[in-house]
């Protein structure tokens, strides 16, 4: 049997060592949470994309009665810059999320299905997307790399042939 160890690189710090563009990409994930419709969940997560061109695309998620239906904020962003900006590189994601009701801090990653979608777009750009995970407590997850959040992905599949 062979045995091999999965490793990654992450930082974790406080809302007040970013520098000032991740800050205002981190504030920007956050006040797009407060807009959240999760009627059925109470969890609200929002999102904020940085681009190649230094504009901020933000989305939060959208549930619906007719599970699964609705639609995660990290999603919501990627699709609306992918189809109003399918040009420009993402560079950064900033991701916050917590209980409307009773918000406990804790650092919110993303869901599987983001991971893929995040994925695909970071291999057909050639460039990593770096992710910013806050708590609603100015904890932060700095992530150099959507692969690194999707160990053994299949990325091959996204590789333009020549």
């Amino acid at each position: 049997m062979n045995e091999h160890l999965y490793q990654f690189k992450y930082k974790t710090l406080k809302l007040s060592e970013l520098n000032e563009q991740d800050k205002t990409l981190v504030f920007s994930a956050m006040k797009s949470r407060e807009q959240a419709y999760a009627p059925y969940s109470s969890f609200w997560v929002g999102a904020a994309l940085l681009l190649s061109n230094g504009v901020v695309i933000t989305g939060n998620n959208q549930e619906n009665a007719a599970y699964p239906s609705g639609l995660c904020a990290e999603r919501t962003a990627l699709f609306y810059a992918k189809a109003n900006y399918p040009q420009e590189k993402i560079l950064k994601i900033a991701i916050c999320g917590d209980d409307a009701k009773t918000p406990q801090g804790e650092i919110t990653t993303p869901c599987g299905n983001c991971r893929q979608a995040l994925l695909e777009y970071e291999c057909t750009q050639d460039s990593p997307i770096v992710v910013l995970c806050a708590s609603t407590q100015g904890n932060i997850l700095e992530i150099g790399s959507i692969k690194d959040l999707l160990p053994f992905c299949f990325e091959l599949l996204y590789k333009e042939t020549d």
